[in-house]
């Protein structure tokens, strides 16, 4: 979903001078809800591990994705200067080294910082992994073309205004590359979690002068466990063994199997009959969730011992495009959330086994979020602001959404709601493949969008800023669904930014979550929850607390390769 999943746009004032220089905090206890912790076996050696899926992923370069799903895939290709742990719950959202040597060194106060590669490290052509190729890598996140997913390098590192990449204009003097195993990063402003924003996937180094006009999309450059054998757009992915990795540089990675195969364009519905029955290739199978009419039939035990259940960490909500009338009238959004019935929204996406209400912008996992209601279901109070707004007699509103099951299911719910205080609700679908790119391209974007947010890593700095900071709308790759630029709202970010705590930040965040709402941007709508059955043969299995909920690949293997 992230947009931290593919939605865009963070604002580095806000996340400033948050968190320990070892980066990435530990996730709260709840994180993981409840369920099965996993599959206790642990992989051999060998085998491919099959992944079922409906849609296709966003991009393989990964300058361009930035969904959870997608993230999570980069790293079995892709390696970065840090990365997050691989271990279940919190241990899984903690920073540590992957490419270098640790989690960085910092100067100046933390406006400076200092990285050194560990030895024998190769792409998968041969090509040595050096500095100059972590510089390149960091860099092609300014081009205007390519850099359209995270936007971290280009909120951190300190760059010329009209800087555009390595591709337009060349190198960037400001990250410093002294020898081949050195690289120094200047930032605008000290940033001490730095190692954190180094693990998302736009810092992924590449050999110098590669991958200009979306070549990687079709044929990236493996730095990881595994490199690209045959791709299939809309058809099917297959992953093999990048003989240049060397195990003994890479704690993080287990890379049990030998080769990892996609199948894309599934019917979900046979996704899950194929994951319950658990036959054949079916068996050394993983999947995302499970739909809402499968999940009353995940109650053997034999099927319990073999699922993970839990929030997802993110928040699914309905963006308003504040620029469009009458949505630019705050009272008409305030309206639309309280007309909004979130029951039928939950019912719609699976019940209480697959979601829980939405009432603030912040998920329960997240670290500070308070716990209110600003707009319990009330249609009087809608029709009340409605007319005060005169709109009494109510106005056609085009929602953005994908042809997803799911997501159709919320949409109609928000048709129906609305349709009570005389909203008529156009449905709009746009293709999943491409649907964050075209409502992060304000140009493209309609009167509302059905989206959904997760935080980059465990910080509350991660979800507030990058959806509400008006002063980092762009042309693309544009996270601020609702382009609100308040200039309160920003002042209070560059604040608690300011805040030298991290439980005073992120509790202050908490309260920010307040004053937006009232500014009703957004229609929170639910928490998500997932409900993954695996294969019988899959070991290595745990849910990850920084990929959406979902299983991290990295550990995944056969229990019985040969079976």
């Amino acid at each position: 979903m992230r947009r931290s999943a593919a939605l865009s746009g963070v604002a580095v004032s806000a996340m400033l001078a948050l968190a320990a220089c070892g980066g990435g905090g530990a996730a709260p206890s709840n994180s993981t809800g409840s369920g099965s912790s996993g599959s206790s076996a642990k992989p051999a050696t060998g085998g491919t591990v099959h992944f079922l899926t409906k849609a296709d992923f966003s991009h393989l370069d990964p300058a361009r994705g930035w969904d959870g799903g997608v993230n999570n895939f980069y790293r079995l290709i892709y390696r970065n200067l840090t990365t997050f742990g691989a271990a279940p719950g919190a241990e899984s959202t903690k920073i540590v080294p992957d490419l270098a040597t640790d989690t960085g060194k910092p100067s100046d106060g933390a406006k400076t910082w200092t990285f050194t590669l560990k030895d024998n490290l190769f792409f998968e052509d041969g090509t040595p992994i050096n500095s100059e190729a972590v510089k390149f890598g960091a860099t092609r996140g300014f081009d205007p073309e390519a850099g359209i997913g995270s936007p971290y390098a280009k909120l951190l590192l300190d760059a010329p205004k009209d800087y555009k990449g390595p591709y337009v204009s060349g190198d960037l003097d400001t990250i410093e590359t002294p020898d081949a195993k050195t690289i120094v990063f200047h930032l605008k402003k000290p940033f001490a979690d730095f190692p954190s924003a180094l693990a998302m996937a736009n810092f992924i180094p590449f050999p110098k002068g590669t991958g200009a006009a979306a070549a990687f999309d079709t044929k990236p450059i493996a730095s990881g466990p595994y490199k690209v054998a045959s791709y299939n757009r809309g058809s099917s992915l297959k992953l093999v063994r990048n003989p240049q990795w060397k195990a003994e540089t890479d704690s993080v990675r287990s890379a049990k199997p030998d080769a990892w195969e996609w199948t894309f364009g599934l019917d979900p519905a046979t996704i899950d009959e194929r994951m319950l029955a658990g036959q054949g290739a079916d068996a050394d199978a993983v999947a995302g969730t499970i739909q809402a009419a499968t999940v009353a039939r995940v109650q053997t035990p034999q099927l319990k011992a073999r699922s993970l259940s839990g929030l997802n960490g993110c928040t699914t909500y309905m963006g308003l495009n504040t620029t469009k009338k009458p949505l630019d009238d705050v009272r008409v959004r305030q309206a639309i959330n309280y007309a909004i019935n979130k029951d039928t929204v939950v019912a719609g996406m699976g019940g209480s086994s697959l979601a829980a209400k939405g009432t603030s912008i912040q998920p329960p996992t997240v670290a500070g979020r308070v716990d209110y209601d600003p707009y319990p279901t009330d249609v009087e109070a809608a029709r009340k602001l409605l007319a005060e707004a005169g709109q009494a007699n109510g106005f056609t509103l085009t929602l953005d959404t994908r042809p997803d099951p799911k997501m159709a299911a919320v949409a109609v719910a928000i048709q129906e709601a609305l349709k009570a205080v005389k909203i008529d609700v156009k449905i709009n679908n746009i293709d999943t493949s491409t649907y964050y790119e075209v409502i992060g391209t304000p140009a493209q974007q309609h009167d509302a969008a059905v989206t959904g947010w997760c935080p980059d890593w465990a910080s509350g700095a991660t979800f507030l800023p990058p959806l509400f900071d008006g002063r980092n709308i762009t042309a693309k790759g544009n996270a601020n669904l609702a382009q609100i630029n308040d200039k309160a709202i920003n002042k209070r970010i560059d604040e608690i930014a300011a805040m030298p705590d991290v439980t005073a930040a992120n509790a202050a965040y908490g309260e920010l979550d307040k004053e937006i709402m009232k500014l009703a941007p957004i229609v929170p709508l639910a928490y998500e929850k997932y409900v993954i059955v695996y294969g019988a043969n899959i070991a290595g299995a745990y849910q990850s607390a920084s990929f959406s909920g979902g299983i991290d690949l990295v550990s995944v293997g056969l229990a019985k390769p040969g079976k």
